[in-house]
């Protein structure tokens, strides 16, 4: 087998992973129930990704502490809320784990001081090492106490002591890591103690050994205590971080003082490292987008490796086997971590393992359905995998009677219907007009840090063929094939296309996806009319070839509407214009292009700016006609994705899993 190397055992501390995939930890927001323990959603959320072969999965964020930062144990489980609760669902879950030969860690709390969400904070005002500024918040955070310190080290205890009467096989701690309060102890720019808590390394990380040695003391020494670990914190200033390849003074842990650190934590107990870079000032190492390379970490996790004598885990977009297997290899790291993607696919690992790996379904590193929906709806969920986190309310429903059902459109919203009508046993018949599968994932991907978008298209067009579904590329539908094709039921889902108008000199006037697909070339100098997503993405791609961007916006901000919902992207997408030479014209509005001159309207009058090209980038318009033609004609008719409403690729395929699926 070609990735053997990635399928054989390794231990931490006294246990074995069967293979060398953890599922990596995640925010089991939306899975927890009234009590603090697991509800069905979460049981069967682990569960099936241990189904899918992953040889250990670590559960999301919990919390034991109730004293310090009181959380809501109906959003996240909490392991002392109600222990007996607690312990009898997790019972469950490690149960059924188990039977699939996997291991299970439980990832413990030990607070977010100055990271704290907003809406969690309460009537409790938000805590830290010293009286520091919030990370999202204009307030100041005051200053913990040694008897509240000493009181979370309890709970911790209390909380895996809990975890091991239910099965779990160890726990990680969260975390020197991100910037969270136990990382804030351990990073001097937000510790300014003067206590036993304070000052040197070892004082500053003596909350971190308080921990693994509360925990070993109640639960024994054999009890695996792993930890959350960033090596380096990437903190230009306060709020602010540091892109890749910039130079800059780090303001947090740098990688000397953070190489020093991991060595005095595996001193104190530690039975291994899961090592990122990154905190919340500069959050888009910790959460990295499509922007980010992918492997970002491996270099930091070779470090750490070198340094230290216990397993070191290693995420970061490593869902590439091959770039996994060579860092097994190398010696990175012992443990691939695979996050998203066992959001976008939990049967990975098993697909992997048995050499089907077209059949892995994509993470696009979009963040819309993990973080997205965890910072806005307290839900953790995937863009491209409806049924993450819903795998029981979302099985795939039995055919009682078998439908031949036409699907107009070969985009992200048709491509899906016609997966899951075919897996259920129907007869999905797909026209696309053009010569490809993929509607706006096309352009969409035509940048290099979009290489998942063309990826998702390429995994539909395996997949129906392997499901058997007939397609027909180059051949546009009519209402005629519609009405008297024989079919049973209609799908419209043909998309959308871009908004444009005129300028003047339109023959140098393009759309972006014209641009995109290299239907039309920008020229050395192009200003982009629309700061938008499309419009800031296309801008990157284009300065990162070479060529000098200018973008117009006619609101006060770029990415002030339909953004990506997590921060993460937008904030890291936002820096990077600059970052790249991208010059950025706010509240400003196009009137003419003429001569090789675009004329703008500022608030500091009109301004000129000399361009080879014009590249509109201001939306989309639903491209329904064929359905209004056919909506009082055909008995069952459905109209999804951006034909429907434009939206994100999310949605598209959401609608359309839910329509198919209920067919």
């Amino acid at each position: 087998m070609k990735y053997k190397n990635l399928f054989t055992p390794v231990r931490v501390g006294s246990i074995t992973l069967k293979n060398r995939f953890a599922m990596a930890p995640m925010g089991p927001l939306g899975l927890s129930d009234p009590e603090g323990g697991w509800n069905q959603r979460g049981i069967d959320y682990y569960v099936e990704r241990a189904k899918g072969g992953t040889g250990l999965i670590i559960t999301g964020v919990t919390f034991s502490d109730q004293q310090v930062e009181k959380q809501n144990q109906s959003i996240i489980p909490v392991s002392t809320y109600n222990s007996v609760h607690f312990t009898r669902t997790s019972k469950e879950m490690t149960e059924r784990v188990h039977a699939y030969g996997s291991k299970i860690f439980l990832q413990m709390s030990a607070g977010f001081g100055r990271v704290t969400i907003p809406t969690n904070l309460g009537e409790f005002p938000p805590v830290a090492p010293s009286e520091i500024p919030h990370r999202w918040l204009d307030k100041m955070c005051r200053a913990i106490t040694k008897e509240e310190i000493r009181a979370i080290v309890r709970s911790m205890g209390d909380g895996a002591y809990n975890a091991l009467r239910a099965g779990f096989d160890g726990v990680q701690i969260h975390a020197v890591h991100e910037g969270y309060l136990m990382d804030q102890f351990a990073i001097s720019m937000f510790n300014q103690r003067t206590d036993e808590y304070g000052g040197s390394l070892e004082n500053r990380l003596r909350f971190a050994r308080e921990v693994v040695e509360e925990i070993k003391s109640r639960c024994g020494a054999d009890f695996p205590v792993t930890l959350r670990f960033s090596l380096k914190s990437m903190i230009k200033d306060w709020r602010s971080g540091a892109l890749p390849g910039e130079e800059f003074e780090e303001k947090g842990r740098d990688i000397e003082e953070g190489l020093e650190a991991a060595k005095l934590l595996v001193s104190y107990g530690y039975d291994a490292l899961d090592t990122d870079v990154g905190s919340y000032d500069s959050w888009w190492w910790n959460h990295p987008p499509m922007y980010q390379e992918k492997g970002l970490y491996r270099k930091y996790c070779k470090m750490v490796k070198e340094a230290v004598d216990v397993p070191v885990f290693c995420a970061g977009r490593m869902d590439d086997p091959e770039m996994a297997s060579q860092a097994i290899e190398d010696g990175v790291c012992d443990v691939i971590d695979l996050g998203r993607p066992l959001l976008a696919d939990p049967d990975y690992v098993n697909k992997l393992r048995s050499g089907r790996i077209s059949e892995i379904r994509p993470c696009i590193s979009c963040h819309e359905g993990c973080m997205g929906r965890i910072a806005t709806w307290s839900l953790i969920n995937c863009a491209v995998n409806p049924q993450a986190a819903r795998e029981r309310f979302t099985a795939y429903e039995p055919v009682y009677r078998r439908k031949k059902v036409l699907i107009i459109g070969g985009g992200p919203a048709g491509c899906e219907a016609a997966r899951v009508l075919a897996i259920r046993g129907h007869e999905p018949v797909l026209y696309e007009k053009n010569s490809c599968l993929g509607g706006n994932l096309i352009p969409g991907g035509a940048p290099d840090f979009k290489e998942d978008d063309r990826a998702l298209a390429k995994w539909y067009e395996n997949e129906l063929a392997r499901l058997g579904a007939e397609i027909h590329l180059n051949t546009e539908a009519d209402a005629e094939l519609a009405k008297n094709g024989g079919f049973d039921t209609v799908i419209v889902a043909t998309g959308s296309s871009p908004k444009r108008f005129s300028l003047g000199d339109d023959e140098h006037v393009y759309t972006a996806s014209e641009v995109l697909l290299q239907e039309k070339d920008a020229g050395k100098r192009t200003v982009i009319v629309g700061g938008g997503l499309v419009g800031c993405e296309t801008a990157l791609h284009l300065a990162r070839q070479g060529r000098k961007v200018t973008i117009v916006e006619a609101l006060p901000k770029v990415m002030a509407v339909n953004g990506p919902l997590c921060h993460s992207n937008k904030d890291m997408l936002e820096a990077l214009l600059p970052f790249n030479g991208i010059d950025i014209l706010c509240s400003a509005k196009v009137t003419e292009y003429e001569h090789g001159k675009l004329s703008v309207e500022t608030a500091d009058g009109v301004k000129e700016l000399p361009c080879d090209s014009v590249i509109l980038a201001v939306g989309y318009k639903e491209e329904n006609r064929l359905y209004h033609e056919l909506e009082f004609e055909v008995p069952e008719i459905y109209l999804l994705g951006d034909a429907k409403r434009v939206n994100n690729i999310m949605y598209a395929i959401w609608d359309a899993f839910e329509v198919a699926n209920h067919l």
